[in-house]
């Protein structure tokens, strides 16, 4: 006996696709399920301009199927020397739909981000004018921190700061992981929102630890207590409009993930929607996924919700690849560790 689900087709707010070879086998497994994509800048070398951006999403058009459809929805890389003429001009004509700030050394090919946020203070509050979005990567850098501190510190000591000296700066809270994350989204009441990744829903710090070392757990911002996890499923299964589905789905070859300094990333593209279906039917809120996935991500960042739709159904247990072979080599798909019995259907 099958259950049927149907809902908006869903967009993914953060989505990391690479380049070159890797962007070739790995856009199709975002484009079988979702319409579009906020797509991280932080190739190498990173994408600073609207003409970075402009390339990057020719090269994204080229590379996807044919008989696909989907829209690429580039930002920018924020610098202390990006001109704000130039982010202006490429968000006003629609070319990008937000700004990504990554603190300095915070995660993947994070060398180019910010050290000193009074050097981008002008840039911001450009933004704030125009209604850009800042994507923002929440975690301090310093060695004194904790690694499982990072975004409650930065909450506190940068981003709190930041938002009351620039009011009216629209700010994602991109892929907390705390219940501290989610109570700070929660005390907003506009010009806030946050992503939650896929996997962040589903595994804790135990999962990357206990038993040996799994890199194919590994990931920026870590995973945390259960605690928090279990409040990351709260948050997301609420209905809340302030939080959304960003993925964060950050494809790496197998033999980059598994060594003696793995890349930090899991790659959900393939099976999110089985795994959102599992999560939410388990928090009996399932009539809440559609908000989670399709809706209140195009609510802030003020784009129209998808016209089409995407059918989920619960029977036989679901069946997904377990790599994705590049010319390079192999990427691992992300496993929940249990079984599924969520497919997408249509």
């Amino acid at each position: 006996m099958s259950t049927e689900l149907k809902i908006t087709r869903p967009d993914d707010w953060h989505l990391h696709l690479r380049d070159g070879d890797m962007l070739a086998a790995v856009l199709p497994e975002t484009a079988r399920h979702f319409a579009r994509a906020i797509i991280m800048p932080n190739l190498v070398p990173p994408i600073v301009t609207g003409d970075h951006a402009r390339a990057y999403r020719d090269r994204i058009l080229t590379a996807l199927p044919e008989g696909m459809t989907f829209e690429p929805l580039m930002t920018l890389y924020l610098t202390e020397t990006t001109d704000p003429d130039d982010l202006a001009a490429a968000f006003e004509s629609g070319l990008i739909k937000a700004v990504k700030l990554y603190p300095a050394g915070a995660t993947t090919n994070s060398a180019s981000g910010v050290r000193n946020f009074e050097n981008v203070r002008a840039v911001l509050e450009r933004m704030a004018d125009i209604g850009c979005p800042l994507c923002i990567h929440g975690e301090v850098t310093t060695g004194d921190v904790d690694i499982f501190d990072r975004e409650a510190v930065f909450i506190d000591t940068v981003l709190d700061p930041l938002r009351r000296a620039i009011p009216g700066l629209r700010v994602v809270m991109e892929h907390i992981t705390t219940a501290d994350g989610v109570a700070y989204a929660q005390s907003a009441d506009q010009d806030l929102g946050a992503t939650i990744t896929t996997h962040h829903l589903i595994i804790n710090r135990n999962h990357i630890l206990v038993g040996g070392i799994k890199p194919h757990y590994y990931c920026l911002p870590v995973a945390k207590r259960e605690s928090h996890r279990q409040a990351l499923v709260a948050a997301a299964t609420s209905g809340d409009k302030r939080f959304f589905l960003g993925t964060d789905s950050a494809p790496h070859l197998d033999h980059l993930k598994e060594n003696a300094c793995g890349c930090a990333g899991c790659f959900t593209a393939t099976n999110t929607m089985s795994l959102l279906a599992h999560v939410f039917e388990d928090q009996n809120a399932l009539s809440n996924l559609e908000a989670f996935a399709s809706l209140n991500g195009p609510s802030f960042y003020k784009l129209p919700v998808n016209t089409d739709t995407l059918t989920l159904t619960k029977g036989a247990k679901a069946q997904w690849p377990d790599k994705i072979d590049t010319p390079q080599g192999p990427v691992t798909v992300f496993d929940p560790g249990f079984d599924v019995f969520w497919s997408v259907t249509d």
